[in-house]
């Protein structure tokens, strides 16, 4: 991500000559979140090659107290110096493999299901890219959802708390090498949203978690809370993170076919109903919290029912309109998402599913343009249009029978993700919520 630096040797050149004080070595458990190590620069030359050993079983996901010890191994190609406004020391930045101390892979490593999935795609000769649209929320602090602004979908408001926030955001992921095309305010008050350029999936997974570390600390730095939760505020619009992604041939887009409808060739439109046909089994890795399913109801422009087409945002796929002599830009939009997901265990998953489609030569249904939100529970049924699981726990039913998930995630990690989702769910069943309250103790 630093310019020019790309092997071990580079990343010790550019921080003697930078003075870097710090490095953080970055990694994320099974949930997503991010984990850090922080070195000196006298320690990085060990390090950068052997890797920094830790205590695996303290990882949320990660292994058994009896088998602990993992291995931290920097990728110096993804070294970035934070902003000199984001600390008063020199800091740097890598992500990790996560090891086996015998040098190996450790399997349920979130960034190395990723490649892996990434391998086999490149084995059928495509490459995977993706731009992730993330949306988040400001708030005035982290105890409860006290809006910055009551503004809606592209608004300009006077003295902007947000937008400022927003545009110092910007800059500071230029700074790092992260590609930016646009930020806006969202159509819920107080939401906004950055569009990263596509790239290759593994850098967007690392981009993808250094976006929300930089939106979050930003933030802080000017007296407010960001959080990408997915469903903060009832009665509004979400936070979603509506995923654009094509498969690649070398240089040529494989999704694209010059006199097909849509522009989308064979390989596009199968890929396109893969994502359809496991839509519901991959939910609980997309929308992984038992708020997402709050998110994933209809209306608020969340999509719930399982179709696809064009200018459709009430369809789960859609499938953008084509620019002449823009073949690159050809994709497909998965609209479920949230953006308080795993991005590697996401991302992996999501490919998995558009390559089944393609191995299997599926057949997406016809496309739907009118806005299925208003559609009778009998039309939907007449058009063949399901619905995406409705809660943490039908998501854990639909996942758990999912041969394609555990297969993507292997065996280990498969059964640690589920068992970590029937605590969420079971932690939650418990609870009694403001809502039972202020319903039910006047009355009962």
């Amino acid at each position: 991500m630093a310019s020019g630096v790309r092997t071990r040797e580079d990343v010790l050149k550019f921080v003697d000559e930078q003075g870097v004080e710090i490095v953080n070595l970055w990694f994320t458990d099974i949930l997503g979140r991010l984990k850090s190590l922080g070195i000196t620069r006298d320690e990085l030359k060990e390090a950068i090659h052997e890797g920094v050993g830790f205590d695996g079983s303290s990882v949320e996901g990660f292994v058994r107290i009896y088998e602990s010890d993992l291995v931290a191994l920097p990728d110096p190609s993804t070294f970035v110096l934070l902003p000199k406004s984001m600390g008063s020391r020199i800091t740097g930045i890598m992500f990790c493999d996560t090891m086996n101390p015998d040098g190996s892979h450790y399997e349920g490593d979130p960034r190395h299901i990723l490649r892996r999935t990434l391998e086999k795609a490149a084995e059928k000769g495509f490459s995977f890219k993706i731009g992730p649209e993330l949306e988040y929320f400001y708030f005035k602090d982290c105890t409860q959802p006290r809006l910055l602004d009551v503004a809606g979908y592209f608004d300009v408001v006077p003295d902007d708390v947000g937008a400022e926030v927003r545009n110092q955001t910007i800059s500071a992921l230029q700074s790092m090498g992260v590609a930016v095309e646009c930020g806006h305010h969202e159509v819920a008050p107080s939401q906004h949203e950055i569009d990263l350029k596509y790239a290759e999936a593994l850098r967007m997974a690392d981009c993808t978690m250094l976006y929300r570390y930089v939106v979050k600390e930003v933030a802080k730095q000017n007296g407010v809370y960001a959080t990408f939760m997915p469903k903060p505020i009832a009665g509004q619009n979400g936070s979603g993170m509506h995923t654009h992604q094509s498969l690649f041939s070398g240089e040529r887009n494989a999704f694209f076919e010059a006199n097909a409808p849509y522009h989308l060739s064979k390989i596009g439109k199968s890929y396109l109903a893969g994502l359809l046909v496991h839509s519901r089994e991959i939910a609980l890795v997309t929308n992984q919290w038992v708020n997402s399913y709050k998110r994933l109801v209809p209306g608020y422009e969340a999509p719930v029912y399982i179709s696809w087409g064009q200018k459709n945002r009430s369809a789960l796929v859609r499938v953008p309109m084509y620019k002449p002599g823009k073949e690159t830009s050809t994709r497909l939009e998965f609209r479920c998402p949230d953006p308080a997901c795993n991005p590697y265990l996401a991302f992996a998953v999501m490919l998995a599913a558009g390559l089944k489609g393609v191995e299997g030569n599926f057949e997406p249904p016809a496309p739907v343009e009118e806005d299925i939100y208003c559609m009778t529970p009998e039309d939907r049924a007449k058009n063949g249009i399901a619905t995406l699981p409705d809660s943490l726990y039908a998501a854990i039913e639909q996942t758990e029978k999912s041969q394609l998930v555990k297969d993507t995630l292997g065996e280990a990690m498969f059964s640690k993700f589920l068992s970590n989702k029937k605590v969420e769910w079971e932690n939650y069943c418990i609870q009694v919520s403001d809502y039972e309250l202020q319903k039910y103790l006047p009355v009962l």
